[in-house]
């Protein structure tokens, strides 16, 4: 396999993998509607419905972006930004009770790891395996 062949598979793979994190949780959260409201109305947040209705689209289209590989920028970035905030939100470990600070500095470091794939992905886009790729839309490297 040649290098451009080799990079765009593992871009193509590397979407495939971020996407599967977003995808299946803002379909899940469809499912628990009510129980992802009482969980962002937990922290605080106005106007709880609307939040769970931005979060299930944003982990929904954002996922699917990453797909198709299609505005994958935009994509990557609001994945991004999500990611961070849900973070902050939910997995303070620094505000947490001492026995709970490991596990979930654990998840926010993830959380951290996967904005990294992301800002990656939004850096250098979505490889020629894409509509993107496809259109000749992919901004060369």
């Amino acid at each position: 396999m040649n290098a451009p062949a080799v990079q765009n598979t593992l871009a193509l793979v590397g979407r495939l993998l971020l996407a599967y994190l977003f995808l299946p949780s803002g379909l899940a959260k469809i499912g628990g509607f009510a129980g992802t409201v009482g969980m962002v109305a937990s922290k605080g947040l106005p106007m709880p419905e609307l939040a769970t209705a931005l979060v299930i689209a944003v982990e929904i289209l954002g996922g699917l972006a990453l797909v198709l590989g299609w505005g994958t920028r935009w994509a990557s970035l609001a994945l991004a930004l999500f990611t961070l905030v849900a973070g902050l939100l939910y997995h303070n470990w620094w505000a947490m009770p001492q026995e709970a600070q490991m596990l979930q500095k654990i998840i926010f470091d993830e959380h951290l790891a996967v904005i990294g794939g992301l800002l990656v992905l939004a850096a250098f886009g979505p490889g020629a395996y894409s509509v993107e790729g496809r259109r000749g839309t992919v901004q060369p490297r």
